[in-house]
């Protein structure tokens, strides 16, 4: 997607090198339609420039500073030397991430989908996220959840999600703990086992977690838990095993939590 309008100043945007002159270099602006802007030679780089040609090619895709905009005189001036590389680096995968968004909304509804029913539904989720990409990786990690204040149709919420997991590659971390069960009654087996199901979660556990329960040699059981962030998945582990270990003890047995494995089996 394209921006309409123009950037503001201090902002910083990716560009193609369009042409170069002894006096700067002429940027095209790909997020922006239609603009393009100045680098003068005082602001390609740092220190005394001889050949701008030495710092710049044709055609190379560069983040640039806006420094100033002229509305009026259809002007943009940009800096390149005020970018240092770990700003340069998070803009271009800043952009890269948008491009798939362009990508993921084509896929979602159609590439025929006309500008304004594209910037109308750009808009409802640039309303409730940062980026097109942030709305569709959050869709993809929590569904229909994550869209309920967007003022999108229902259809068409639908298929964001089903796009979004399709195609979104989410970043999940994974922690491991375990929980020793002991039950000496006569039902003993049957009480760990519905311990067991506690910890499991009985089915209520959040749609973006994958939680699992194994056996590892008794009295012993291993919980992962898979996330998108670490508190989500270490949250879900601690409330994980405290199920398990409430559910043993108030039938007469014993539970316990840690995070290293102490069974002598591997």
């Amino acid at each position: 997607m394209k921006f309409s309008g123009w950037p503001e100043p201090g902002e910083l945007v990716v560009g193609r090198v369009d042409e170069i002159e002894d006096f700067g270099v002429f940027v095209d602006l790909l997020e922006y339609e239609d603009k393009r802007g100045l680098c003068h030679i005082s602001e390609v780089a740092s220190g005394w420039i001889k050949n701008v040609r030495d710092h710049v090619n044709t055609d190379q895709r560069v983040v640039a500073k806006v420094l100033d905009v002229d509305k009026s005189a259809q002007q943009i001036d940009l800096s390149l030397k005020d970018v240092n590389d770990h700003q340069r680096k998070d803009k271009i995968q800043e952009w890269k991430n948008e491009q798939k968004a362009d990508n993921w909304m084509e896929l979602a509804f159609g590439e025929e989908i006309d500008d304004e029913e594209y910037q109308e539904i750009a808009n409802a989720l640039l309303a409730e996220f940062k980026s097109l990409y942030d709305s569709f990786e959050q869709a993809a990690i929590h569904g229909k959840s994550a869209l309920e204040d967007v003022d999108l149709a229902e259809e068409r919420i639908e298929s964001l999600v089903q796009t979004a997991r399709e195609n979104v590659s989410v970043p999940y971390v994974t922690v491991t703990g375990y929980v020793d069960l002991t039950c000496p009654n006569s039902d003993g087996v049957d009480t760990v086992k519905e311990a067991l199901q506690a910890a499991e979660g009985n089915g209520e556990i959040p749609e973006e977690v994958d939680l699992k329960v194994t056996y590892v040699g008794s009295p012993e059981y291993r919980i992962e838990v898979q996330a998108p962030d670490y508190k989500t998945a270490e949250d879900q582990l601690e409330e994980s095993a405290e199920r398990a270990t409430t559910l043993i003890s108030n039938h007469g047995g014993t539970g316990e939590f840690h995070r290293e494995r102490r069974s002598d089996d591997e």
